[in-house]
C-alpha cells in the first residue's frame, strides 16, 4: 500500500457455536458498515474501487487454523484484500451451553478487527 487513507476498527462476537470465522466477519462488518468514503474514487488509480488495497488485521483468541480466509475476503466488497491474523480478542463464558446452537462448550468468541484502506 503506497497511501494509507482510512483505518476502521470493529468487534465481532460468536455467542454460540464457537465459530472464529463468524466472529471475524462480524468484526469486519462492524468496522466498515458505519463508515462512508464518498470521495475515495477521486483519489484511486483509474477512479476504480477495485484499485483499493485493504489490509484486514484480525486479533483472534483461538482457532487461527480454522479461520476461513475466503469467507473473510467476501466481507470486503471491493479491492485487493490482505489478511493478517494475530493473537488477541477474548474468550469468555456465554453463561449457557445450548446444544441446539451447536455449542461445543459455553464460550463466546470475541474478535477485534482493524481495516486499513488505501491504494
Amino acid at each position: 500500500m503506497d497511501q494509507l487513507m482510512f483505518i476502521q476498527t470493529g468487534m465481532g462476537t460468536d455467542v454460540h457455536g464457537q465459530d472464529i470465522t463468524k466472529a471475524s466477519v462480524r468484526a469486519i462488518k462492524n468496522a466498515i458498515h458505519t463508515n462512508s468514503m464518498p470521495g475515495i474514487r477521486t483519489v484511486l488509480p483509474e477512479q476504480s474501487l477495485d484499485n483499493m488495497k485493504i489490509n484486514v488485521k484480525l486479533a483472534l483468541p483461538c482457532d487461527k487454523d480454522k479461520l476461513d480466509h475466503d469467507e473473510v475476503r467476501k466481507a470486503i466488497p471491493y479491492g485487493e484484500v490482505k489478511i493478517e491474523v494475530m493473537d488477541g480478542g477474548m474468550l469468555t463464558s456465554s453463561g449457557i451451553f445450548l446444544e441446539e446452537k451447536q455449542d461445543k462448550n459455553d464460550l463466546m468468541y470475541i474478535v477485534n478487527a482493524s481495516i486499513e484502506v488505501g491504494y
